[in-house]
């Protein structure tokens, strides 16, 4: 197990297996179909309580809910971190193409600079 960002992991232009993974949970997650999975889900939460079902079924029904909430938390993080990469190196690439332009005069300059990777310095 590593603990580098997920992004920095794959290799150049191409996504390892994981995030090939995520991005398609992401896109299920995202669906007609797992919401009406989740109203199903619900629907057995509540009718196990008011039909007084025994207590191995409310477990069972409680149980799969936390595991997909937990399963959700976990693809939305990575949703987040992949996203928050993305932006980042946009945000590098057009201070970079600015400082460029600017052929490096000024103060300025030098603030945008140093912002390059600013992230990855903290």
């Amino acid at each position: 197990m590593t603990l580098r960002h997920p992004a920095k992991r794959a290799r150049e232009n191409r996504a390892a297996r994981f995030e090939k993974l995520a991005e398609l949970a992401s896109n299920f997650t995202s669906s007609a179909a797992f919401s009406v999975f989740c109203m199903a889900l619900v629907a057995a939460f509540a009718a196990v309580h008011v039909l007084h079902l025994p207590i191995e079924w409310q477990h069972l029904v409680g149980d799969s809910m936390g595991a997909v909430s937990l399963l959700l938390l976990a693809l939305l993080k990575n949703s987040e971190r992949r996203a928050e990469h993305a932006i980042q190196r946009k945000l590098d690439a057009i201070a970079a193409a600015l400082l460029e332009q600017q052929g490096r005069k000024g103060d300025a300059e030098e603030d945008l600079e140093s912002a390059i990777r600013m992230e990855e310095r903290y």
